[in-house]
Order: structure tokens, then sequence, then C-alpha cells
């Protein structure tokens, strides 16, 4: 890289640690606050907090990079205009192609990074979150039985513990269940104990009575017990579930077999397409920047500024994302359709073409081909 591709790359770099610096703090901030009041709200400790947020920061850091590498390259361009150094460059005979290579290596850079992130980072932090969830959602003792307090875990049920001691045993353990319609039921039992079962927890009262009112008949029927089961588990969903695509290793995508898929009940065209949006995502970067950096080329010479050529790449960019979640459905659809990952990555780079041709067409020319 010659001394001028050196210093372009140099300053695109250090705007884009800032600005990553700065945006990843802002929407991880947004994001930690959601989950610190659900996490907080169903009892758990600020340790388990930190622990969740910190398994959501490479999703944070996939969807800011992007966004970060296209204001780095806008705000350089402007500032190289602003400071006649564009001028200076285009003077030694730089055109507006050659200008692109250090910004084309900074993209590179980047999309290196968001691959990182594509098919290492993002599949096991999202296994492993998911995975905390699902032994969070199991740990009903701090999820919503707490001794002293009237909860209620759902619609329709209610319970309450006197006390809970420190073997985990449950003393004097009331839960009222109405969420049939017509028939209301309530446990009493002197203790209980929360054993594991097949499909969650199951709690286990022990030497009670159970009170059965029927609102049609307007009856009450008791029922005394030793013990009995009565399965907590459907009161904060299922334990787990199947599989995610994206908590998938690559490697193990692109060895997909159909006994493989049926055991984890996925079909071959979404895996297919997750596996191609991990290698285009990741070119989306140089896209942006390139998108970014040509854009103010448009408007360099205007008195008004490039705020209206920033606009406008921005809207490009809106565009291509659009066109790329429209493309999602028929690939999903299909699995001879994955190759439509990379249409926003053509057309992002049928954008900068049509923009550093326009600007390398002289003003002269284009007023006579323009009525």
């Amino acid at each position: 890289m010659s001394r001028i591709d050196r210093y372009l790359l140099a300053q695109l770099l250090a705007v884009f640690a800032f600005f990553s610096l700065v945006l990843v703090s802002v929407y991880w901030v947004n994001r930690a606050a959601r989950l610190f009041d659900a996490l907080i709200g169903d009892g758990q400790s600020f340790w388990v907090f930190l622990e969740l947020s910190a398994l959501t920061l490479p999703n944070v850091i996939r969807v800011v990079l992007p966004l970060s590498a296209f204001a780095a390259a806008v705000y350089v361009a402007i500032r190289l205009t602003r400071d006649n150094e564009m001028v200076v460059l285009q003077g030694t005979g730089m055109s507006y192609l050659r200008m692109l290579r250090p910004v084309a290596v900074f993209g590179v850079i980047v999309a290196l990074m968001l691959a990182l992130l594509m098919h290492v980072l993002m599949p096991l932090s999202r296994a492993q979150l998911t995975e905390r969830q699902v032994q969070i959602a199991e740990n009903i003792t701090t999820r919503f039985l707490r001794a002293g307090e009237f909860l209620e875990p759902a619609d329709g049920i209610l319970v309450f513990i006197r006390s809970i001691t420190p073997e985990g045993k449950l003393e004097d353990v009331f839960l009222s269940d109405s969420r049939t319609d017509g028939t209301r039921v309530e446990y009493n039992a002197t203790s209980a104990l929360l054993v594991p079962g097949p499909q969650g927890p199951v709690l286990v009262m022990l030497d009670g009575v159970a009170l059965v009112y029927s609102l049609s008949t307007n009856r009450l029927t008791t029922i005394a017990f030793d013990d009995l089961s009565y399965d907590v588990g459907g009161l904060i969903g299922p334990a787990g579930r199947g599989p995610d695509v994206r908590e998938l290793p690559t490697r193990q995508l692109r060895d997909a077999d159909d006994a493989m898929l049926e055991q984890m009940g996925l079909n071959l065209a979404e895996v297919r397409f997750e596996l191609m949006s991990r290698h285009a995502q990741p070119l989306l970067a140089i896209i942006t920047s390139l998108i970014g950096f040509a854009a103010v080329f448009l408007g360099q010479f205007s008195r008004l500024g490039a705020w209206r050529q920033v606009l406008a790449a921005i809207v490009a960019l809106a565009l291509i994302q659009l066109v790329g979640n429209a493309s999602a459905g028929p690939a999903l659809r299909d699995a001879t359709r994955a190759g439509l990952a990379f249409v926003p990555v053509g057309l992002g780079l049928a954008v900068v073409a049509a923009m550093v041709l326009w600007v390398s067409v002289p003003r002269r020319q284009r007023k006579r081909v323009t009525p």
C-alpha cells in the first residue's frame, strides 16, 4: 500500500473504532436495561444479568459494525473534502476509483471481523444463552416460589408458601387453580417438595386436602390426600425446545444431511440459507463503506454540502436491506434458492459502480446527456 492508502486507512480505522464504541454502548445499554427489568423482576441475581447481557453482546456488535463502517466512511470523506485534501488527491491524478481502494481494504477488515462473529462467536453465544435461559426457567424456586408472599406465576394460578427450609422443603403450601372455566381447585398441604420431572419441575404436596368447586352444580368436593403431584413445569412453559438454526456451528450446517435435519426438526432450505447468509452478511460491510465514501463524491463541489448525498446513500442502503428481506422468503421455502442471500451484495456493488461512473463522467458531458 502507498503512503496515501495507509493514511486514509488509518483515518478510517480510528473513526470506525470511535463510532463502534459509541454505537455498541448505546445499543447494548438499551438492550441491557430491558433485560435487567425482566431478570430482576423474576428474582434473579445481578451476576445472572451480567452473564446474559454479555452473551447478547456478539449480536449487538454484529448489528453495529456495518453502521459504524458506513458512518466512518462518510465522516472521513466529508473531512477530506472540507480540508481540501480531496482536491489535492485529485490534483495528483488520483481517480475516484483509485481513492476507493483504501476504503475497500477497510471494508475487508470489517468484513473479517463480521465473519468471525457470524461463524464462531454468534453460534456459541446463542447456544449458551439458550442453555442459560432454560436453566433459569427451570429454577422455579427463584422464579415464583418465594415464602410469605401471594404470587401469581400464571393467569388463574395463585401460590402462597409460609416458609422454605434450607433443605428446600416447602411448608404450609396453598395453591389455587382457576384456569378451567366453571371449576376452581384449591390445594392445601402441610409440606411439599419440588422434584424434577420429565416435562419439567413437579410439585409433590404431602398430607393435604384438595377443594374442588363446580360453578355449574354449585357443589364443593373435598379430597384428602397423603401425597399429590402437581405439574408446575407447564406454568413456566416447556423446559426446552428444538435447536435454532442460528445456534448451529457453520461446519454442522455445511455437513447437514437428511437424518440430522429430521432429528432436529429443521428443513434443508433454512439451513442452506443460514449458511449462505453467514458468508454474505460480512460482505455488506464492504458495500456500506464504499457507498458511504462514494456518496460524498457526488456533492463535494456543492455549496450546500453533502448532506443530500448522504441521505440518498442511507435511502439506498435501506432499499438494499428491503430487497434482502424480500429475497429471504423464497430462499427459506426452496433450498435451491439459497444463493438469494447474496442479492443485497450484488445490488450494493451495482450502486457503487453507478456512483463512481456518475462522478467520473465530466460535468459538461453530463449536462449534454441530461435533458
